[in-house]
């Protein structure tokens, strides 16, 4: 095939020319056809009738504006198809087919049809000719009517159709339109109406909720109301009825204490009379026997000097026959012959009279034993009298957090950190009344433990004393600050190791002064309790924070300190580092005045410090400064001595914090040291601190600034040194640790109260009298001094200016 100079095929244009034309003569023929089957359908406009099976269009309003013509705004007509309302007309049936319009379809035969229906067009019908219609059926109808029907007047009769057709349809508008605007009118109205009633209804609910929520709340209010009246009424009753037992209880247990100290006082009375008759008559018995020994000895004597005449006539007895005639002609003593059983009551008076107690032999453990002699047994109390009470630490005290203070086995909190005032360890926030719970946890750590009474030298009765009396000390009735303390001495005295000794074998720790123990038999309503009057109590070794002068049975030992080391090197290093301080003042005081005591010489003495710029005051009365450890630190450490006036009482935890921090104490009462911690201070008080006479501080001779001025330097040095070596004497070491090699104040008070059972003991064994070589009035006086006789201060100790510290209301703070 050649290629043309334009560069396309000849026969590529030609075979496109014939495909189009061919197309062409294709679709011409097509449309003959179609033209020819159906002449009129160009012309004619079909409508649409639609059946509820078939669901596609809704008469609704919703739908009208849907199907609306733009151009024409007709709600009735979609392109070509007619939408009929089936609402307008309901009696019409929705399943005439659509029959074809042709010539032999007349508008007069139609009326005539038995379905009882009227002129109307095929396009007026409602029922629409289903799609699945055989099209050879429809054809051959279709031939049919054309071959049976004259072809004449045809497009009249479509003529005269369609203009009724035109006619019913815009009839049907109409009607559909009114319908529609009815229901929507009529749904308009039922919404509104609704919705008023729904709002009518809603606040009907509304009004009817809240009265009877009002309702409701009044009626819970009420009920409530009710139930508070009921529950007053019954615990006003029960509280009635618990004060009528109480009170009941109180009368019935006062009775029962009278009853038993008359019977008590009658006993004692019989048994003393009957032991002093009893006496009488051994005495009796052995001064007759006696005699009759010394005869008998004499006659053998003399027969003896008669056979020696004989064989020598002048030789005389032999020295020794003169000194054995002179041991045989002494009586024996009465004492050691009559040992009898002593009364369970031990009162000085009748002490004295038969001391004379039958004491068990204590069980010796073979072997040498490093602890002999040294052995203590620890009594297992009930927990009511211990352990109970710090279970229930909130009502120890009304001012303090004692469960704080009981924390550390009794030592308190940590004190924080610092390292101008005290070391890093042991150091601690104490409570000065915790000294029992200090003390009972330092002796569990005691390495002479015994679980054996019969070899122990001294029994520990492990009682909170103080803790128990101090809940109850403002309380005016007496009966409950004495029940416990009659509890405990009624389970020591029915216990077997309290018959070996009859108690004298025993000791006890109460973590006040005495003056909290003694209370006036005579006056319930008193301070304190009666523990220590308790003739049981007289026996045992008692340890308090003040000893009573006029008592051989109170002992004191060191209030608590801040300080309790847990190794001896703390000790060493604490002791080194208060002797290298620069002391900047010369005295100080810290403390509060007393306008209530008359015989006080504090206001004295605040007034003299205030004076100078060599004293410093600390204020203890308002800011509460003196229970901080730091300010008092502070304080002491920086002054040279420390003044410790008595105060409520005649001691004061202060006097051991400024020893502690190497302040030289000076005093104004022997009753503040001297006569009170005979175990850990020095005989020797002026090797430790300056005494002051108060009588010359009230009548104004004394210069507190003058006379501390006057003591030399030298003798400060040594004063503060013996200070110093004091420190492990006043301090209880950790419970938890323990020193080794140092003795603290726990180490002296047990040494001290072994060598004081011990030498009871020894009284007993002798026969003799407990505590005979000294009247209890000046006690004192032998335990300091270990002498009687007159003394400078008897002024001091004299019945009459001690009596102010029985009457006393306040304790000791």
């Amino acid at each position: 095939m050649e290629k043309t100079t334009s560069g396309k095929y000849r026969c590529r244009n030609q075979s496109w020319y014939i495909v189009l034309i061919s197309f062409i003569l294709w679709f011409t023929l097509y449309m003959i056809y179609v033209y020819s089957s159906s002449a009129t359908f160009s012309t004619r406009d079909y409508s649409l009738t639609l059946s509820n099976d078939t669901v596609l269009l809704d008469t609704s309003e919703y739908f009208h504006d849907f199907v609306r013509d733009d151009q024409t705004e007709d709600s009735s007509r979609i392109g070509g198809f007619n939408v009929i309302d089936r609402d307008e007309d309901e009696n019409e049936t929705e399943e005439n087919p659509v029959e074809d319009q042709n010539e032999t379809e007349s508008v007069e035969t139609e009326p005539n049809s038995g379905n009882g229906k009227g002129n109307k067009d095929a396009g007026s019908n409602k029922g629409v000719k289903n799609s699945d219609e055989d099209d050879k059926t429809v054809k051959a109808k279709r031939k049919g009517n054309y071959a049976t029907k004259p072809k004449k007047g045809k497009r009249e009769n479509n003529a005269q159709n369609r203009e009724k057709g035109k006619e019913d349809r815009a009839a049907k508008r109409k009607g559909s339109a009114n319908h529609l605007e009815r229901r929507e009118g009529v749904k308009v109205e039922d919404r509104g109406a609704k919705g008023k009633g729904t709002a009518i209804v809603l606040k009907q609910q509304k009004e009817d909720n809240a009265e009877d929520q009002e309702k409701r709340e009044e009626a819970k209010r009420k009920e409530t109301a009710n139930v508070a009246e009921r529950k007053e009424d019954d615990n006003a009753e029960v509280r009635k009825k618990g004060k009528q037992d109480r009170v009941a209880k109180r009368k019935g247990t006062a009775n029962n204490l009278e009853q038993q100290k008359g019977e008590n006082v009658e006993d004692r009375a019989a048994k003393g009379k009957g032991t002093a008759n009893v006496l009488e008559q051994q005495r009796e018995d052995n001064t007759e026997n006696q005699e009759k020994r010394n005869e008998a000895k004499r006659k053998q004597t003399a027969k003896v000097l008669e056979r020696q005449k004989e064989d020598n006539d002048e030789k005389q007895p032999d020295e020794t026959s003169l000194v054995v005639k002179s041991r045989t002609e002494r009586t024996g003593h009465p004492r050691r012959e009559t040992r009898n059983k002593p009364v369970d009551s031990s009162d000085p008076v009748m002490e004295k009279r038969d001391g004379k107690a039958a004491v068990e032999p204590r069980r010796q453990r073979a072997g040498s034993d490093q602890c002999a002699g040294r052995y203590i047994y620890i009594h297992n109390l009930p927990r009511k009298f211990n352990h109970d009470l710090l279970e229930t630490c909130r009502s120890l005290s009304f001012w303090t957090d004692m469960c704080e203070c009981a924390s550390n086995l009794g030592l308190g909190s940590p004190l924080p950190r610092d390292d101008k005032l005290y070391s890093r360890r042991g150091w601690f926030n104490t409570n000065q009344f915790l000294l029992e719970v200090i003390f009972h946890n330092r002796m569990k750590q005691y390495k002479c433990l015994t679980k054996d009474p019969s070899v122990a030298s001294a029994i520990y009765v492990p009682y909170y004393a103080g803790l128990d009396v101090g809940r109850y000390l403002w309380d005016p009735d007496g009966f409950m600050r004495d029940y416990d303390a009659v509890n405990l001495v009624k389970w020591l005295a029915s216990r077997p190791e309290w018959k070996r000794m009859w108690g004298r074998d025993h000791f006890l720790v109460a973590g006040r002064i005495n003056w909290d123990f003694r209370r006036d038999p005579k006056n319930e309503s008193d301070w304190g309790n009666e523990l220590l009057n308790f003739h049981e109590s007289r026996n045992m070794t008692s340890l308090v924070l003040e000893s009573c002068p006029w008592n051989y049975n109170d002992f004191a030992i060191p209030y608590p300190t801040y300080f309790h080391p847990s190794r001896d090197s703390e000790v060493l290093q604490w002791q080194s580092r208060m002797r290298g301080l620069k002391r900047r003042f010369l005295f100080s005081f810290a403390g509060a005045r007393r306008p209530h005591l008359h015989e006080s010489i504090r206001n004295e003495l605040i007034d003299q410090c205030l004076a100078t710029r060599r004293c410093r005051f600390l204020e203890c009365d308002k800011t509460r400064k003196c229970h901080k450890p730091a300010y008092l630190l502070n304080l002491f450490q920086s002054s040279i001595f420390c003044l410790q006036p008595p105060g409520d009482s005649y001691t004061r935890r202060s006097i051991f914090d400024s020893i502690i921090a190497g302040c030289i104490p000076v005093f104004f009462h022997p009753g503040s040291a001297y006569v009170q911690y005979i175990w850990h201070f020095p005989k020797d008080y002026r090797k430790y601190s300056v005494f002051i006479p108060e009588r010359d501080v009230k009548s104004g001779k004394a210069n507190i600034e003058r006379i501390l001025q006057s003591v030399s330097r030298e003798r400060r040095e040594a004063m503060r040194d013996e200070v110093i070596n004091m420190i492990p004497s006043v301090i209880y070491a950790d419970p938890s640790s323990g020193l080794r090699k140092i003795e603290d104040a726990f180490d002296l008070t047990v040494k001290g109260v072994l060598n004081r059972i011990e030498t009871v003991r020894n009284q007993m064994d002798e026969g003799r009298i407990v505590n005979y070589e000294f009247d209890e009035e000046e006690s004192w006086k032998y335990f300091a001094f270990g002498k009687l006789g007159p003394h400078e201060w008897d002024i001091y100790f004299s019945r009459k200016n001690g009596q102010h510290e029985k009457k006393r209301k306040k304790s000791k703070g």
